[in-house]
């Protein structure tokens, strides 16, 4: 995995954001994190790109096209996450996956309506532990949280020492 360092300037960023938008469409993006740095008139995004590189002789990565969806198994896009986390983390990856799939059927709900994969391999990747922990991953917000955030911490919790628990998660029910 590699990391690509990119400042897009809040005003007058038309190209800082063309070369952003080339960049991620020719790569295969595994995460993105974005920071606003505030300086008045001179504010920017400082955004890091995590991205693995093409290997040599294939075709390049394609662009993604209106309308298609990147869920299909041949989308060279997909990320296979046994390949970019170590194993021991790809391990919490499958149990919290798992989970997901329990929660989602027993509620009737697509898995990713709970949390996408992405989401399920920041957890483990920024080793979270507490609900604060979760709430500062894109797209979690306070319902997630409160609906799902306690269970999953239990798995993440117990897969470092399967003895100890949060205070947030020690009167979590499962």
């Amino acid at each position: 995995m590699r990391l690509h360092f990119v400042s897009v300037p809040v005003y007058d960023s038309a190209q800082a954001e063309a070369e952003l938008n080339q960049f991620l469409a020719t790569h295969r993006v595994i995460a993105m994190d974005r920071q606003l740095i505030p300086d008045g008139p001179r504010s920017t995004w400082a955004v890091c790109v995590s991205y693995v590189t093409q290997p040599s002789g294939e075709a390049p990565f394609p662009s993604p096209v209106l309308g298609s969806s990147s869920k299909r198994p041949s989308d060279p896009r997909r990320v296979d996450y046994r390949e970019v986390l170590p194993p021991a983390d790809f391990q919490v990856f499958a149990k919290l996956r798992e989970l997901r799939k329990t929660q989602a059927e027993r509620e009737g709900a697509p898995p990713y309506a709970l949390f996408t994969n992405e989401q399920l391999a920041e957890m483990v990747r920024r080793r979270a532990r507490s609900l604060a922990d979760l709430e500062q991953i894109d797209g979690i917000g306070p319902a997630r949280l409160q609906k799902y955030g306690r269970t999953f911490l239990q798995v993440l919790v117990s897969t470092d020492n399967p003895d100890s628990k949060t205070d947030e998660t020690a009167s979590a029910s499962p």
